[in-house]
């Protein structure tokens, strides 16, 4: 039986991520997925310069290399307003098919071992957890995504309605005009939203997603949105369309159990102001490397204290700031308040992109803005 000190199932971001931090810190890490790269992976591909200060720190400095700078961002409300800022730091927009193929070369790079499998049965023993009894390490991070393998073994389900949204992707021919992101929120199906982020390349990445209430949502819904939203955008020019779920961070399993942690999806690390996971998930998986090398015996609990730490308060900040935005009405008035005020665009960019919180003053800006249309 093949043993490692770190074994990591799913080699998306948060994966890779695990198996940089494990290297760097001098384990032997094997990084598992079911697919060869590079492969598509539904997605919004925005990527926020937070995620790469994390993968800076792991040594990757070329993720983005090649594609365009996105400086701006504009947010249309559900009542029709609008703000349209620079964003603090570029954004951009990369394909998770590049993407993802990036990290995982600079993780076997780094040394990880990369290895097509698809993990079925984990048992856990009390020196080591083994895979399919054939594969084992000293401890395992589980970053296998939403449907997450790791995730069920240790006893969690599926997040219920209310903290689990799904979401429709495309490619489609990039609109004229300035070269920023833009979100647009519905003013029916709330909470929903559609995005269009430019590539760089004469293409965008386009879609729409709404949070599940109980009822199924069908593929030509989720198409009725996308092209509601964006009525500029034909239906014949939209290509690549894949729908996918989103685990939101509003219900989260414990992140782990002593030689087992999870990262990114999988410990539903999905902000539910914005649908970002990106940033989570490097940053979780960074996290989740370090502690499993370190403490492979206490990884969860070590894990645990380091998630806490880092994004702890944040958690909690776009925790209350997603059952705000449950009310248009709140939406409404933030956006209007960030078109006035530069700093509260700025935070909410930060509590929607990265690991910003939610501060008094820009609470009083939205307050003073519901006040004044009541």
């Amino acid at each position: 039986m093949d043993c490692y000190d770190v074994v990591v199932v799913g080699a998306g971001p948060a994966g890779a991520s695990a198996a940089l931090a494990a290297r760097r810190a001098g384990a032997s890490v094997l990084l598992l997925d079911r697919s060869d790269f590079p492969r598509d992976k539904a997605c919004g591909d925005g990527i926020a310069a937070h995620t790469l200060d994390v993968l800076a720190d792991l040594g990757v400095r070329d993720a983005v290399a090649g594609f365009a700078a996105v400086p701006a961002l504009r947010m249309v409300a559900p009542g029709g307003g609008q703000v349209a800022r620079p964003l603090p730091r570029p954004a951009y927009t990369v394909p998770r098919r590049v993407f993802d193929a990036r990290l995982v070369a600079a993780a076997v790079a780094a040394g990880a071992e990369l290895r097509r499998h698809t993990v079925r049965r984990i048992e856990s023993r009390p020196d080591r957890v083994v895979l399919d009894r054939m594969l084992a390490g000293r401890a395992v991070v589980g970053a296998d995504g939403a449907g997450s393998v790791v995730r069920r073994a240790l006893g969690h389900g599926n997040n219920p309605d209310g903290h689990l949204a799904i979401a429709i992707r495309g490619y489609a021919p990039a609109a004229d005009g300035p070269l920023e992101q833009q979100i647009i929120t519905s003013g029916t199906e709330w909470p929903a939203y559609a995005w269009s982020f430019p590539i760089g390349d004469g293409r965008a990445n386009v879609g729409y997603g709404e949070v599940l209430r109980g009822t199924p949502v069908s593929r030509s819904r989720l198409l009725d949105g996308l092209h509601t939203l964006l009525p500029d955008l034909a239906a014949e020019s939209v290509t690549d369309l894949r729908a996918h779920h989103l685990p939101l961070s509003t219900r989260r399993p414990a992140p782990g159990r002593d030689r087992i942690v999870l990262a990114g999806d999988a410990l539903s690390l999905v902000n539910p102001f914005t649908g970002e996971g990106i940033f989570y998930a490097v940053l979780s998986g960074a996290l989740a490397g370090t502690a499993a090398a370190r403490s492979p015996r206490h990884a969860a609990d070590r894990y645990a204290q380091a998630l806490r730490r880092r994004l702890g308060r944040h958690l909690r900040h776009s925790s209350a700031v997603a059952r705000l935005a449950r009310h248009r009405l709140v939406v409404d008035a933030a956006i209007r308040a960030a078109q006035r005020d530069r700093r509260v665009f700025g935070v909410m960019v930060e509590l929607g992109l990265g690991d910003g919180l939610l501060d008094l003053r820009t609470m009083r800006k939205i307050g003073r803005g519901l006040a004044a249309r009541g």
